[in-house]
């Protein structure tokens, strides 16, 4: 999977920059042109001598030849990796790469770069654990960045814990995984929806629901991360994707929500419906704010279009439609009488009496059923990690 990939190596100032002779010598081995960019505290630790010769390239450090004046050009070299990998990442980059700083060759190149960037932190326990580190690397996976994340064991300090540079192999396995991952959904266009939907009943109060979006959220940069081109739809939501290439549509209403899923179906290899989309809407909308007054207010409902059901009665023998469940009673039987009814290829149940399951939590416990009864029954995991099952699952059948 590595083999005749560009790879920028960025070489930190940390203990941990010894493995980096190795992780050098098992990406060349693996068939990978390598280039090494170290920061100025990284040669306190290894010799540039040292990574040149096992990357058969220069090492580069200064944005300058110290004999020559010639400029190392970290625009050509950001556009030239097909990947960067920052390994070890120091806390002190980590945080230069989250902020935008710029003040050596490694960070420059990094903003520079166009391609794919994973970074390895190494440093010591209380370091890693520190509020600051936490944010910073939650930031630069916002960016899109991949966190290989570090092992636990003894450090420099003497401490036993996390904050250990993964080993070069686990590197090597980690990439190799990731590019063969990209490949299971490459090009494939799939639709997801994500959140609740908001009924407006006058211009300032709604009726809507508890859901947040992680799920959805979830499943869409899953999707990404194995290479299809996703289309987000979500209610309104506070979450934001790590994927920069999920293209994010934000709507409000369940009509909103019909309106683009239709337009955006027909060209879908698969479609997640894992949105909570109101059942019923106001059936008429005051134009100013309702005032408070004696007596109860009634509000006459009105049912929304079922979304599911018409995608259901839409979609080919080629694509795949999943739906949801969130049942409290006759989980099961509720579930496959959905699956049935709107002509799914498989429905994700999970049940509000489950502890961790439901709205607002960052784990969920589910069970696949597919449209021959086949159910599969998971444990319960981080939303993230039940994202990948789905989209196992998703792939299975698209590739069938």
């Amino acid at each position: 999977m590595l083999e005749g990939k560009n790879i920028v190596l960025g070489v930190c100032g940390s203990i941990a920059a010894y493995k980096s002779a190795l992780l050098v010598r098992l990406l060349v081995k693996a068939g990978a042109n390598i280039q090494v960019v170290m920061t100025p505290d990284a040669t306190n630790f290894i010799t540039p001598l040292t990574l040149s010769t096992l990357s058969k390239n220069p090492a580069h450090v200064n944005y300058f030849k110290a004999d020559t004046g010639e400029w190392n050009n970290h625009v050509e070299l950001g556009l030239w990796a097909d990947m960067l990998i920052i390994a070890p990442a120091s806390a002190n980059t980590l945080a230069k790469m989250a902020n935008g700083l710029c003040d050596n060759l490694l960070l420059a190149t990094y903003l520079s770069a166009k391609c794919p960037v994973y970074f390895a932190p190494a440093m010591d326990l209380d370091m890693w654990l520190h509020p600051a580190t936490r944010a910073n690397v939650a930031k630069l996976q916002s960016f899109g960045n991949t966190l290989i994340p570090p092992g636990n064991g003894e450090l420099a300090s003497g401490l036993y814990g996390e904050g250990r540079m993964a080993e070069p192999d686990e590197i090597v396995s980690f990439l190799t995984s990731t590019l063969k991952k990209k490949q299971l959904l490459a090009n494939q266009n799939i639709v997801v929806t994500a959140g609740p939907t908001y009924e407006a009943i006058d211009p300032v109060r709604f009726i809507g629901n508890h859901s947040s979006g992680k799920m959805g959220f979830a499943i869409a940069d899953e999707l990404a991360a194995m290479g299809a081109n996703v289309t987000l739809i979500t209610g309104p939501t506070a979450q934001i994707s790590k994927q920069p290439s999920v293209k994010r549509i934000d709507i409000t209403s369940a009509a909103e929500m019909l309106t683009i899923c239709q337009s955006n179906f027909a060209e879908a290899k698969a479609c997640i419906m894992s949105a909570a989309v109101a059942d019923y809407t106001p059936a008429h909308v005051a134009q100013q704010k309702i005032k408070k007054q004696d007596g109860n207010l009634n509000i006459e409902l009105k049912k929304t279009t079922d979304i599911l059901k018409t995608l259901g009665e839409q979609k080919t023998k080629d694509q795949v439609l999943v739906g949801f469940a969130l049942e409290t009673n006759n989980e099961e039987e509720n579930a496959i009488s959905k699956l049935q009814r709107k002509n799914l290829d498989f429905i994700v149940l999970n049940s509000l009496n489950d502890a961790g399951a439901g709205f607002q939590k960052d784990t969920n416990k589910i069970t696949i059923i597919d449209r021959n009864l086949q159910k599969t029954v998971f444990d319960l995991k981080t939303k993230d990690a039940v994202a990948q099952d789905i989209c196992l699952k998703v792939a299975q059948l698209i590739n069938q």
